[in-house]
C-alpha cells in the first residue's frame, strides 16, 4: 500500500528556502548527513548498553558511495533504523529533531548524539532533486519503508523489502551541483568534516599504483579516525604523540614544529576537549589566523572561530571540541551563546595558567621561547583585561645584553638610576638596534640600561605598561640628548636673545638637506663643552603615534602627518659658541652665506643626521665624497 500526505509545514516555499539559505555553503550537506548516520549508529550502541537492543551490533561501519550513471550519492548506516511511523514524526515534521526526544530518554546512557535541531536532514535538498530514504528499524517488527520527495512539500511513502536495519540515505544530485559526484570531490569533504567522527565512515577501497595507474585494492577506505589524540587520556600520552597529531593536522601548511600545548579537558561545568598549540609566531597577527578547528562531538564546525574564542586566542593552532557548542547555527548566534562565552573564558584561563607554570617553573625555557612568544602575549595583554592582569606575572623585557625581565623586576633594576625628578621610572628603549646604536651606547655609557622593543606590538603595549605600572615611561632613545632623555632637575637655563635664536635657526636649517615628509626645528641646550655639538631628536608623543596609526584606522590621521625631528644645539661647545658670537655681528643671510662657505656646519648636521640613520641618497653621497676630497 502506498501512503501519500503532505509534510507538516507552515509555507509552500519552504523547500526553496532551505536550498538557498539553510547554509551558507551547500558542501555542509555531507557533514549533516553522514553526522545523522553516526547519531543513528550511536543510539543504536546506547540501546545495547543499557540492554534495550539485544542483538549484535557487528560491522557498524557508515559507507559513502557515489553513483555517477545515476547521479545519485547514498549514505548508509546500520544503526536503529526508523518505522514508519517515526518517518511521519521526525522527517515530515521539519525541525522535530529525535535526537531531542532519544536524549530526553537516555540522557544519562546516550552516546554523542550530534543532531538537535532537525534541519540536517534537509540539507540534502540544497543539492538534490530528489532524495530517498530507504530505512528499517531495529526492532525487527516494523517493515521496511521508502521514503521520497522530489523537493515539494508532497511525499511518498510505502512498505519495502530491506533486508538488514539501518537506513540508506540517497540523493539524486541536481544539474547544478554535479560537482558533487566527483569521487576526489566527496572525499576532499569527508576528510573535511568527518575525519575526527566516532563511527567508522568508509568510501569506497583504499587504492594502489599498479600497471601504470591507481587501483582498487580489497580493503575499505577508511576516513577518519574514530579516537582523536584530544579524546584521549592526557596521562598516557607522550611528547612524539602530540607533535605527530600536529603534523596530521597541518600536514600541507606547517614547518616550524610547536613550542608547546595544553590538553584540554572539562567534563563541569560544560564538556570540552581539545588540544591547542602555541606556534612560533614570525609574522603579522593577520597571517597566523584560522588554525584553530572546532568541533561538536567530533564533527567539524568551522576553522573561522573569530568571536567564539577571544582574538588573541585565535593565534594558537589545534583543535577544541565540545558538544555544548550548536551546530547548526550562525557565528552570530554563537557569538552570544552562553556557554561558548564561558568555554571562551575557560580557555584563556587555561592558556595563561599554562603559561605562568612554564615561566615558574621553567623560565629559562621560558625564556628562550620568549621571542616567538611575545607577540602572543602582547596581543592578549592589550585585547583581553583578565588575561592582561594575568600575564604581567609572567610577560618579560628584553634589553640589549640580551637579559630578559618581568615588568616588575626591571622596575627594581632600574629604579635608583633611571628615575626623575618627578619621580618617574624611565624605561629607555630602543626600537632598531643598528639605527639607533649610537644612542643606546650614549646611554649606557651614562650607566643606564636599554630595553629592545623591536616587536610589531610594541609600540602598543609600552603604552599599556604605562597605565598598568604607574609613575613609568616609555621614552625611545634617540628622543632626546643623553644628558636630557632622564631629567634629574631642572634643565640649565640657555641665555640667548630672540635675534641670536633665530639667526642661528635659519643659518642650521639652510645645511639641512631635503628630506620628505619630516620637519625640523631648532633647540638649543647646555650640555656641556665635551658633549656633541648637534644632535638630532624625534619626539616621543609624535613619533608614537604615527607608528601606532600604521596599525589602527581610526588613528590614520597622525600617519599623514610629517616626522618632527629636534635639531638639539649645544651652546657650551666651541663650535656652537663660536655660530652665536658670529650672529651678532651679521645678518641672517651674511651668516648663511658665511656657514655655506665655511663648511663646518654642514659637516656636524650630516654627522648628526648620519648617526640618526637618517642621512640617506643623494645626501649621503655628497657627505662621503666631501670626506674623500679632505683626505
Amino acid at each position: 500500500m502506498i501512503q501519500k500526505g503532505q509534510i507538516g509545514v507552515t509555507t509552500d516555499n519552504i523547500f526553496p528556502i532551505i536550498k538557498k539559505f539553510l547554509y551558507s555553503d551547500h558542501e555542509i550537506f555531507i557533514r549533516e548527513i553522514v553526522s545523522n548516520a553516526v547519531d543513528a549508529t550511536q543510539k543504536l550502541k546506547t540501546l545495547a548498553d543499557v540492554g534495550d537492543f539485544k542483538g549484535e551490533l557487528g560491522n557498524i561501519a557508515i559507507h559513502v558511495s557515489i553513483d555517477r550513471k545515476k547521479k545519485t550519492i547514498t549514505v548508509s548506516d546500520r544503526g536503529i533504523g526508523m518505522t514508519g511511523e517515526e518517518v511521519e514524526k521526525y522527517i515530515n515534521r521539519i525541525a522535530l529533531s529525535s535526537a531531542s526526544d532519544f536524549l530526553d530518554k537516555y540522557k544519562e546512557n546516550a552516546n554523542a548524539i550530534i543532531g538537535h535541531f532537525g534541519l540536517g536532514f534537509y540539507s540534502a535538498f540544497m543539492v538534490s532533486e530528489k532524495v530517498e530514504i530507504v530505512t528499517k528499524s531495529h526492532s525487527g517488527d516494523a517493515p521496511a519503508v521508502k521514503w521520497s520527495c522530489d523537493g515539494s512539500p508532497e511525499y511518498t511513502m510505502k512498505e519495502v523489502e530491506k533486508p538488514d536495519r539501518g537506513t540508506d540515505i540517497i540523493l539524486h544530485i541536481d544539474e547544478d551541483n554535479k560537482e558533487f559526484l566527483e569521487k576526489e570531490r566527496i572525499e576532499s569533504l569527508l576528510k573535511k568534516y568527518c575525519r575526527f567522527l566516532a563511527v567508522p565512515v568508509i568510501f569506497g577501497k583504499k587504492q594502489e599504483w599498479k600497471d601504470g595507474k591507481y587501483a582498487d585494492t580489497g580493503e575499505d577506505n577508511i576516513i577518519n579516525d574514530t579516537d582523536p589524540l584530544w579524546r584521549q587520556k592526557p596521562a598516557g600520552l607522550k611528547e612524539d604523540d602530540y607533535l605527530k597529531f600536529y603534523r596530521e593536522l597541518y600536514s600541507f601548511s606547517m614547518s616550524d614544529e610547536p613550542m608547546f600545548w595544553i590538553h584540554l579537558n572539562v567534563d563541569y561545568p560544560f564538556h570540552l576537549t581539545g588540544i591547542l598549540y602555541f606556534p612560533k609566531i614570525k609574522n603579522s597577527p593577520d597571517l597566523q589566523r584560522n588554525r584553530i578547528q572546532l568541533y561538536s562531538n567530533q564533527v567539524f564546525v568551522t576553522d573561522s572561530v573569530e568571536g567564539i574564542v577571544p582574538e588573541f586566542l585565535t593565534l594558537l593552532h589545534g583543535v577544541i571540541d565540545s558538544p555544548d557548542i550548536p551546530l547548526n547555527v550562525s557565528r552570530s548566534y554563537l557569538q552570544s551563546d552562553r556557554n561558548v562565552k564561558k568555554i571562551s573564558t575557560h580557555i584563556t584561563k587555561k592558556v595563561a595558567d599554562k603559561l605562568e607554570e612554564l615561566f615558574r617553573k621553567e623560565r629559562s625555557r621560558f625564556e628562550e621561547k620568549w621571542d616567538s612568544l611575545k607577540l602572543f602575549v602582547e596581543y592578549g595583554m592589550l585585547s583581553d583585561e583578565k588575561f592582561c592582569d594575568r600575564a604581567l606575572k609572567f610577560a618579560l623585557l628584553k634589553n640589549t645584553d640580551g637579559k630578559y625581565f618581568t615588568p616588575e623586576e626591571y622596575k627594581t633594576l632600574i629604579g635608583t638610576a633611571q628615575t626623575d625628578k618627578d619621580g618617574n621610572i624611565i624605561h629607555l628603549y630602543a626600537a632598531d638596534r643598528q639605527e639607533q646604536y649610537g644612542h643606546t651606547e650614549a646611554a649606557r655609557e651614562k650607566g643606564y640600561d636599554v630595553l629592545l622593543m623591536d616587536g610589531q606590538l610594541d609600540i602598543h603595549w609600552v603604552g599599556l605598561l604605562e597605565q598598568k605600572l604607574g609613575k613609568t615611561r616609555f621614552i625611545r632613545v634617540d628622543s632626546d640628548t643623553v644628558e636630557h632623555i632622564i631629567e634629574k632637575a631642572e634643565a640649565a637655563n640657555v641665555e640667548l636673545t630672540d635675534r641670536q635664536k633665530e639667526s642661528v635657526t635659519e643659518a642650521v636649517k639652510s645645511q639641512l638637506p631635503s628630506i620628505e615628509k619630516t620637519e625640523f626645528s631648532v633647540d638649543f641646550k647646555a650640555l656641556g663643552e665635551t658633549a656633541r655639538p648637534v644632535q638630532i631628536t624625534q619626539n616621543e608623543f609624535s613619533r608614537r603615534m604615527k607608528e601606532m596609526a600604521a596599525m589602527q584606522q581610526q588613528m590614520a590621521f597622525y600617519g599623514e602627518m610629517p616626522d618632527t625631528c629636534q635639531i638639539v644645539l649645544n651652546v657650551q661647545h666651541p663650535l656652537v659658541r663660536e655660530l652665536v658670537d658670529e650672529s651678532n655681528l651679521k645678518d641672517k643671510e651674511q651668516l648663511i652665506a658665511q656657514v655655506s662657505a665655511d663648511g663646518r656646519l654642514k659637516q656636524m648636521v650630516d654627522l648628526a643626521l648620519l648617526s640618526g640613520g637618517m642621512l640617506k641618497g643623494e645626501a649621503l653621497s655628497n657627505f662621503v665624497k666631501r670626506n674623500f676630497e679632505k683626505i
